[in-house]
């Protein structure tokens, strides 16, 4: 009798066991992924702003346990944006990136209908709860390039074919020519808008010009910098870069660059977000971190000169090269950073001013 009952006892206990097991099975399968969505302004194939931000995003799903990602390109900087958006959160995503600059109005809106939502925008900040920023100085690096080009020049101009006059892309070229007339004071930097993040006609066209103005180094800030890459390369003159490593594209041409890596950062920011730690404001990164790094130098650039700009990375890494620091005038003689003044957040985020040695327009936002 007892033996029946110890068996029956068994049985029940096993029968538990396993209903307990395959609970906790079907509790670990169905739980659902943590979902964060890229929105991008252009093609992620355009090796430039938005295929550097897909590579990030990339990195960030393969090094995060149970986060799923996507990525919708050619948004327009439009109220389009917001119908993305809408659907995006429609699906199940809970943290939105908004990469295009010119995404904050809309995606502001949407913050709004949705507080269960975070919404990161790139480089600007905004006041609401639910909403940071994520920038980077990527003016860093492009000191250090701006000095090689200032040694590699022998016509002391050099052409810059930019989109849009915003305080990024003003904190590029003012670094790029401080570098530069660091070793060379003769230097010269000519800059032309094209109002397009993407219009390659328009970039061919523009780099094209300056050569025959006689720059000798042509650099952009794009969103994709191969259509000025190459038509610099097929017109025998040398090439600088921003965001990515173009040296396998145009190797006869190619000097040096930036490279963002945002995929540890964005992985940061995700964490943050699921652990409840995240903040709104404006999230800002650098080179000392890793976010953007300088680029490989070509076959052009001497041994030596790639020594020296590596020893320059090191010291803004260390904070011992400052690279917006007063006395600093803009190029109509204004002061803009007194003596042993260091731009902060604040003046770089305004900056809509050029630096003494830039030419060309400079259109008022």
């Amino acid at each position: 009798m007892r033996i029946q009952v110890w068996l029956i006892c068994l049985v029940i206990l096993i029968g538990f066991a396993s209903g307990v097991g395959r609970a906790g099975m079907c509790t670990e399968q169905s739980k659902e992924p943590f979902k964060i969505a890229f929105i991008m302004s252009g093609p992620v194939s355009d090796y430039g702003y938005n295929y550097a931000h897909n590579v990030g995003r990339l990195y960030l799903q393969s090094h995060l346990t149970n986060v799923e990602t996507s990525m919708v390109e050619n948004v327009p900087e439009s109220a389009e944006v917001e119908r993305v958006m809408e659907k995006l959160i429609a699906q199940g995503n809970r943290l939105l990136f908004c990469t295009s600059y010119g995404y904050l109005e809309p995606a502001e809106k949407v913050a709004r209908r949705h507080p269960d939502v975070t919404i990161m925008q790139g480089f600007r900040s905004t006041s609401l709860k639910n909403m940071g920023g994520y920038a980077v100085d990527l003016y860093e690096p492009l000191y250090a390039v701006g000095m090689v080009a200032g040694k590699m020049t022998r016509t002391n101009n050099i052409g810059i074919v930019c989109a849009h006059p915003i305080p990024v892309t003003l904190q590029n070229i003012n670094a790029f020519l401080l570098g530069a007339r660091s070793v060379n004071s003769k230097l010269r930097v000519h800059v032309v808008w094209t109002n397009s993040w993407s219009d390659p006609p328009t970039e061919a066209e523009a780099t094209k010009g300056l050569i025959d103005s006689g720059a000798d180094i042509i650099g952009s800030d794009l969103s994709g910098p191969l259509t000025v890459a190459r038509t610099a390369d097929r017109h025998h003159a040398m090439t600088v870069s921003n965001q990515t490593d173009l040296h396998t594209m145009v190797p006869n041409a190619w000097l040096t660059g930036s490279r963002w890596n945002w995929g540890p950062t964005f992985c940061l920011i995700a964490k943050s977000v699921q652990d409840s730690s995240w903040r709104p404001g404006l999230h800002w990164f650098n080179m000392s971190d890793g976010t953007v790094e300088l680029s490989s130098f070509g076959r052009l650039v001497p041994k030596a000169l790639q020594t020296q700009a590596m020893a320059l990375v090191e010291q803004v890494k260390q904070g011992k090269k400052i690279v917006f620091i007063g006395p600093l005038k803009d190029r109509e003689g204004r002061q803009r950073l007194a003596a042993g003044q260091a731009a902060d957040p604040k003046i770089l985020s305004e900056m809509d001013w050029f630096v003494e040695g830039v030419d060309g327009t400079l259109p008022k936002r």
